[in-house]
């Protein structure tokens, strides 16, 4: 086991760019621009799934715990790790040859994006029977198109510039990624209500045109990607055969398909579950949890029973599962030791929970305190991208100063403590001024901790296996924390806005901890 941070680009290839991170030329270096509108492209689909869809079906009249389990569309992020090998190794046709294997899935990924939000625009969730269910499909869509977006942007990010860059990137990407946000959140808003849509008077065509716009500025993104270059970088993953590529194809799809309906055609029995564990128990929140978890497992394990039953039989080959699936996860336990990596996945997968849960409702909760649509976009988009924007400059100059697992222990600490101010909020009620302090602080808060963890899951990459393990790390990042975020709705329900913000505060009680184990051998 080492004990300091595995650079992501130690096997990497001489005609990789390089530059020097200490002049400011070097914020002007191709790659470290391309980042500014990635990242932009990035940000515009998430919240399209999180607080502008919120607010949309709340206007629409939809009840409140519903609208927080939609959040679960945007699942494929914390699952993108199943697919990224694909992605990394399967070439598109036509597109691969002419924009290389990086540029051909971005593009891709972008244009199924824009697919997707112009479906959601075309799905009015309360005046046609079933509409409702045709959005939360183009809302899946949209979460799974831009999962995949994410896995390519972070392996091109990896492979096309020099360590010395990648901290600069990782700083420019974070900034266009919160523009991105702020467009799609704020900018939704805004543009909502311009076009006639309030909590009073819902116009589903404000909210359509709204949606219309957001598929248009995701053009930013496919011009990007059509004006840079490939990465230069060779990988082993580059010389699969077509019979490999074909394997991985079938593995793909069979294993989705018994996931898919391993959910399926347990839903009844889940619902059964649900009623009779909240009976017994008298916590019907607590209750789905459990009886989703149970359901989650039991469909990860028809995947892997779907797998063993390929192999055996000879359908696939076991060299293929171990390339796609395997080494990347070998590497990453070779590197750091099974007792260190297992510490380092209980970090990585709980180290944004407590944010991640609380900003499921957040948009909701400003609702319910009498805020209107404008005070909170231009508290909590604008004034609070400026705020993380912020933190971000100030995460990655202590990082460099004090350490990135330093900072990683600040953020966490500060990412806890700062949900108390979300009780004294709830407690105050409708009040301005109290609302751009706490978003502020949050903010402020929230950027110091992402510009550390950014840096941090870069570090532990392998650039040879950059798309997969990545996506591993990133997937644990969300997963926790959105499945538990989906029942925010139901907790705040059950036991009130003040309750629910200082179970999001004990959240981070354990991240702190692990963040204190990992400091006693990661001396970074």
């Amino acid at each position: 086991m080492t004990n300091e941070l595995k650079s992501p680009l130690d096997s990497g290839s001489e005609s990789i760019a390089r530059a020097n991170p200490r002049t400011l030329s070097a914020f002007l270096h191709p790659r470290v621009v391309t980042m500014l509108f990635f990242g932009f492209s990035a940000g515009i689909p998430i919240l399209l799934i999180f607080s502008s869809l919120s607010l949309w079906l709340r206007e629409a009249g939809v009840e409140r715990s519903v609208v927080t389990l939609f959040s679960w569309a945007a699942l494929g992020y914390s699952f993108k790790f199943v697919w990224a090998p694909l992605v990394d190794s399967l070439p598109l046709p036509l597109i691969t040859r002419l924009l290389g294997r990086r540029r051909s899935w971005i593009l891709f990924s972008q244009l199924m994006i824009i697919l997707a939000i112009v479906l959601m625009a075309l799905s009015d969730p309360v005046e046609i029977d079933g509409n409702l269910f045709f959005l939360a499909l183009a809302a899946v869509m949209l979460g799974f198109s831009s999962a995949t977006q994410d896995i390519v942007i972070d392996a091109y990010r990896i492979e096309s510039a020099d360590v010395s860059l990648q901290a600069m990137m990782s700083s420019t990407y974070i900034a266009g990624y919160r523009i991105g946000m702020l467009v799609a959140g704020a900018g939704a808003l805004y543009l909502a209500s311009a076009f006639g849509s309030t909590a009073e008077h819902y116009s589903y065509i404000a909210w359509k045109n709204t949606y219309l716009v957001m598929a248009g500025v995701m053009l930013v993104g496919v011009i990007t990607t059509l004006v840079i270059a490939e990465p230069e970088l060779k990988r082993e993953n580059d010389n699969a055969s077509v019979s490999d590529n074909f394997q991985a194809i079938i593995l793909f799809v069979f294993c989705a398909s018994g996931f898919i309906l391993a959910y399926y055609f347990t839903s009844e029995v889940t619902a059964y579950l649900k009623s009779s564990l909240s009976e017994l128990a008298g916590n019907r929140v607590l209750s789905s949890m459990i009886v989703e978890f149970l359901r989650l497992a039991l469909a990860v394990g028809v995947a892997y029973l779907v797998s063993v039953f390929l192999i055996r039989f000879r359908i696939i080959s076991s060299a293929v599962v171990s390339r796609l699936y395997l080494d990347p996860v070998k590497d990453f336990f070779e590197r750091y030791g099974i007792g260190f990596a297992v510490l380092l996945i209980g970090l990585i997968g709980c180290y944004r929970i407590s944010d991640i849960v609380l900003g499921v409702i957040s948009n909701v909760f400003y609702h319910d305190m009498g805020f209107s649509k404008n005070e909170i976009a231009t508290a909590s988009k604008l004034f609070g991208l400026w705020m993380t924007l912020l933190g971000g400059f100030l995460g990655g100059i202590l990082s460099m100063k004090m350490g990135v697992v330093r900072i990683l222990l600040i953020g966490a600490i500060l990412a806890s403590a700062t949900n108390v101010l979300f009780i004294l909020l709830a407690q105050a009620g409708y009040n301005v001024l109290f609302l751009y302090a706490v978003i502020g602080i949050d903010s402020l808060s929230a950027g110091i901790a992402s510009a550390a963890f950014v840096a941090f899951l870069s570090a532990l990459t392998n650039v040879q296996f950059s798309a997969m393990q990545y996506a591993i790390f990133s997937s644990m990042m969300t997963l926790i924390p959105k499945v538990l975020g989906g029942y925010s709705g139901g907790m705040v329900d059950s036991i009130g806005y003040s309750q629910f913000f200082m179970f999001t505060t004990l959240l981070g009680v354990p991240v702190i901890v692990l963040v204190i184990l990992v400091s006693r051998t990661m001396k970074v």
